[in-house]
């Protein structure tokens, strides 16, 4: 065994607790590091995971049945770029009783060369009567067992839901047998068919438009009805999951700072309590680079350790968090790869080796007689000051004396504030991020309404999406009149849907119209105003990006083919729909849309009225229109807040251990460089409860400043990266989402230092107080 190895093994025996601090250490910082990046790297590319795997369409085109037919069809899987191809699907469109529309594909299977459908629960359909869903983790929950009526159709036919499927290219809305098409149009044939495309190149819109001109000049001028491009499908499903990159941005940085100055106050701590070991070791005959090579190893090897174990618990710790936003990603089978592994253990040893390297330089320079001569007690003009001060304070001799303490190592009392400091950011800016996703989440809902009324009749059909039921201008005055006849109503607006066309949008866009004040429904303003008249509007941030309009413009909405203008007057938030949805007066619709009448309402009840007795009176006199009344809110969530929440939770605690731990090691340090101050205490009749007092005093003046410290740096992280996570979702976030700290609140976050502080340092107080007054006498 070589003389090097003797000293390292020497070393971390002498200084077990040290030793076990950083291999702790770095085990939490690796374990949160590949927590983070595992689900980083998981939120940059799940789409492209998903859509490997389930072979999704690059190109999803639409064929109009009356200019094409499927042989037509089946030769376009023939031109040029095509690798492979599925159909043709026949399709239509449908709009089940009091649901809103669906595009519906007849398949045989879900299986094929293209667009591989995921089932997600039940079975794929196997008969005509049967109908499988999109699953949709947003959307409403949809109900296996529930059936779908459609009145307009000739027939009145009824699907059963079997199902739930989910297609990474989003190629239709729902699936039935190919024969049940027919039965789905008035004219009794498929009103359209679809294809499904891959090919050569299409990583690139040049490449996909490329690839389009060449399908459609296999086929008749005028067949091609309409086309998808996986990249605009791919940009969609994308921006939920860049709501992580800022926010595991922030807790890497914050893990990587608080590891290295953990790791570098320890070194640096036993440099400056081995003094006269580092003395012996050069009379001896090491060399110093002997010395610092030997102080290096000394940290590097339970950094190892805590590596290897910190890669394994954050594999573990990820295995669960992948599986819980495996809905939010619309994939499966997340896992930790091995290159963020391989990058992280890396950086981390990195780090603890630069942070080593900077603490046992000190020890190969210093001269042998110099080492020599250093007495294990600090000189002893250091802190003195500070003890008489403390000598002075109104508190018992034990307290004070652990008062004056960081004055002695201020370079050890700073890295310590410093860890604390770091701790308490991140506990501040995860209480901030969960308060604030619960404000996004509120706002999401528009629940502020106390009872509501619907259309939903309990032996019918169960609606399944977006949509309004078709309502009477006499059946929504009746249900108007009826409400606003009860005893305790204080306020009601009625809400109708349909879809409008827009200049620059791709799509149909949901266009929700109010009658009567909707300002009090738990919609919050970015900016601007809320509706006040006819011909005004407000739209969410995505809306305004789309269109290229602002706040002050006028847009021309195209309803049912006839054109309404349109003033935005505020940018509220809203998440439905990706933000493409437009809210306005009914009135501001009546000339396009005269049959569209609200079919849902909201009621705001007056302050004491007993909401149940309310709601049994309302259904009562609602019967007869066959309506009723509820005063359950929807609480529509999110798996991605669930997921945010989750980790930042798990992150958190990672890194107030490791600013526990940081406590822990300084602490230990200190005591064990003034055990003979210590001995001397307990001969003069120090007790021990009075020994663990002057040892937990001697953190809190670090507990308090890292506290102040933290929490400012908190909300600072907080400011910067709740925007840029609202940035990442393409949304602007209002200022009831950002202004979630309150007063109390704050006080007990900058309290929170002095508790870590206090907690790292409860078990070197209790070893200091277990010593024995000989033994601490007798320590060198």
């Amino acid at each position: 065994m070589s003389v090097l190895v003797r000293v390292v093994r020497s070393g971390m025996t002498r200084r077990r607790t040290q030793t076990l601090v950083i291999a702790l250490a770095t085990l939490l910082a690796v374990t949160a590091s590949v927590l983070a990046g595992a689900l980083l790297v998981a939120s940059r590319a799940p789409f492209d995971k998903a859509f490997a795997r389930q072979r999704g369409a690059q190109l999803t085109a639409q064929f109009d049945a009356r200019r094409t037919g499927t042989a037509q069809l089946a030769a376009s899987a023939h031109a040029s770029g095509v690798t492979e191809s599925s159909g043709p699907f026949p399709t239509t469109t449908v709009t089940p009783e009091q649901a809103g529309a669906l595009s519906v594909v007849g398949r045989a299977d879900p299986g094929g060369a293209v667009d591989r459908l995921a089932v997600t629960s039940g079975r794929w359909p196997r008969r005509t009567g049967e109908i499988v869903l999109a699953s949709d983790p947003d959307g409403p929950p949809v109900r296996l067992g529930q059936r779908l009526a459609f009145p307009d159709l000739p027939g009145g036919p009824t699907l059963t839901v079997v199902g739930t499927a989910r297609s990474v290219s989003r190629t239709a809305d729902a699936w039935v047998v190919p024969a049940q098409i027919a039965g789905l149009t008035r004219s009794g044939r498929a009103d359209g068919y679809q294809m499904l495309y891959r090919f050569a190149h299409a990583a690139t819109k040049t490449e996909v438009a490329r690839d389009r001109a060449a399908v459609t000049a296999t086929v008749p001028r005028g067949a091609l009805s309409g086309a998808r491009s996986w990249l605009s499908v791919r940009e969609f499903a994308t921006r939920e999951t860049a709501l992580y990159v800022p926010f595991l941005v922030a807790f890497g940085v914050l893990g990587l700072v608080m590891s290295a100055l953990v790791v570098g106050n320890v070194v640096a701590g036993a440099v400056g309590t081995g003094l006269r070991r580092i003395g012996t070791l050069k009379a001896v005959g090491c060399t110093p680079g002997q010395v610092v090579r030997a102080y290096m190893a000394q940290a590097l090897t339970p950094a190892a350790i805590g590596t290897g174990l910190g890669v394994l618990g954050g594999q573990l710790l990820a295995a669960p968090l992948l599986a819980e936003t495996s809905a939010v990603y619309g994939s499966v089978g997340l896992g930790v790869s091995a290159g963020v592994d391989l990058g992280v253990a890396a950086g981390v040893l990195g780090v603890v080796a630069g942070t080593a390297c900077a603490g046992a330089w000190r020890a190969g320079r210093l001269r042998t007689v110099d080492a020599l001569n250093v007495g294990r007690t600090p000189a002893p003009g250091r802190g003195r000051t500070a003890a008489r001060l403390a000598a002075r304070l109104p508190v018992p001799r034990p307290v004070g004396l652990g008062l004056a303490r960081p004055f002695h190592r201020p370079a050890r009392a700073a890295a310590m504030v410093a860890a604390i400091a770091f701790g308490t950011a991140a506990v501040t800016f995860a209480v901030g991020m969960a308060a604030s996703l619960g404000e996004v989440i509120a706002a999401k809902n528009h629940n502020a309404a106390q009872v509501t009324v619907g259309g939903d009749r309990p032996a019918g059909p169960v609606p399944v999406g977006p949509g309004v039921p078709r309502v009477t201008a006499a059946r929504a005055a009746a249900v108007r009149a009826a409400i606003a006849a009860q005893p305790g109503t204080r306020d009601q607006y009625g809400s109708a849907t349909t879809e409008a066309k827009v200049s620059g949008v791709t799509g149909d866009v949901p266009v929700i119209a109010y009658e009567g004040d909707a300002s009090w429904g738990g919609f919050m303003m970015v900016s601007g105003r809320w509706i006040r008249a006819a011909g005004e509007a407000v739209v969410p941030t995505p809306f305004l990006t789309a269109s290229g309009a602002a706040v002050g413009d006028t847009v021309t909405l195209a309803v049912d083919g006839s054109p309404v203008r349109i003033r935005i007057v505020g940018e509220v938030f809203d998440t439905g729909q990706q933000g493409m949805r437009v809210f306005t007066d009914l009135a501001t619709l009546r000339t396009a849309a005269p049959d569209l009448h609200p079919s849902g309402h909201a009621v705001r009840l007056v302050p004491g009225t007993d909401t149940k007795a309310y709601v049994t009176r309302l259904n009562a006199a609602l019967k007869s229109l066959d309506v009723t009344a509820s005063d359950t809110r929807s609480v529509n969530g999110s798996d991605a807040v669930v997921a945010l929440d989750t980790l930042a939770a798990a992150l958190t605690l990672i890194l107030v251990a490791v600013a526990g731990l940081g406590v822990l090691g300084g602490v230990v340090l200190d005591t064990r460089e003034r055990i003979r101050d210590l001995g001397v205490h307990k001969a003069l009749g120090m007790t021990p409860r009075q020994t663990v007092a002057l040892v937990i005093a001697s953190v809190v003046l670090p507990g308090v400043v890292g506290g102040l410290l933290g929490v400012p740096l908190g909300l600072a992280v907080h400011r910067t990266v709740m925007p840029a996570m609202g940035d990442s979702a393409g949304l602007r976030l209002p200022d009831a989402v950002l202004d979630v700290y309150r007063t109390p609140e704050l006080v007990l976050l900058a309290l929170g230092g002095t508790g870590i502080a206090v907690l790292g340092a409860l078990l070197p107080a209790g070893w200091a107080a277990r010593v024995r007054t000989a033994t601490a006498l007798r320590t060198e």
